[in-house]
């Protein structure tokens, strides 16, 4: 079985990380405030998708502008470190442990997620991963496609992990086993809307959920 999780919101909880960086990139670019929630909704988008959503009659350079400010404030706020959320490593590697594979399907660009990588040292619990930058964003399934590709699996042996519509209409999209999160950014109710099969509320539920209905390889 293939395993691949969303990234941001789903196992490290960076909302708030992004949501500032976000904000503080308005600022500099000169574009008019969105709200923390707005901000919110747009995570896991790629970042060209992401600020389009935010500001659709921005010009390609304001949009543009608003993207280098934002990696910049988040590369900057990396000296504090984001938490994962409680028992989501442990859940990879007990994954790992009962021969599964993981992968990693996410928003972020290939340069944010190697460094991610490098800082927490979690690089090795993953056999693949796509980011935004590489391929089409979610809700597009050709990432989840490109990685099911790369491991010779077939979409009814995969499971994609996520906490917002994007990545369950992905993964819906792919045929592929939609698992949402409900401590990520996405409510429940937009999360079971898109198709979600299961909804966890820690990863102990998801864990057990993974026991009763997903065998070993």
């Amino acid at each position: 079985m293939l395993v691949i999780f969303d990234w941001d919101g789903t196992l490290i909880d960076s909302a708030d990380k992004i949501v500032a960086s976000m904000q503080a990139a308005m600022t500099d670019a000169n574009l008019a405030l969105r709200s923390a929630h707005d901000i919110r909704q747009i995570i896991g988008l790629g970042m060209h998708e992401a600020t389009a959503e935010l500001y659709p009659q921005a010009s390609t350079a304001e949009k543009t502008r608003l993207q280098q400010h934002y990696a910049r404030h988040f590369v900057e706020r990396d000296s504090i470190p984001c938490s994962f959320f409680p028992g989501s490593m442990e859940f990879v590697s007990e994954l790992r442990q009962r021969g599964h594979r993981t992968a990693v399907a996410t928003g972020k660009s290939r340069r944010g997620l190697d460094r991610v990588f490098n800082a927490t040292g979690k690089g090795c619990l993953f056999d693949s991963s796509r980011c935004a930058d590489e391929t089409r964003s979610k809700p597009h399934p050709q990432m989840l496609m490109e990685l099911l590709a790369e491991a010779g699996t077939p979409a009814t042996e995969a499971v994609m992990v996520g906490d917002t519509e994007y990545d369950v209409a992905m993964a819906v999209s792919a045929g592929i086993t939609a698992v949402g999160v409900s401590f990520g950014v996405h409510s429940v109710a937009r999360l079971q809307g898109a198709g979600a099969r299961f909804i966890a509320n820690s990863y102990a539920e998801l864990s057990e959920w993974f026991a009763q209905h997903v065998s070993g390889r």
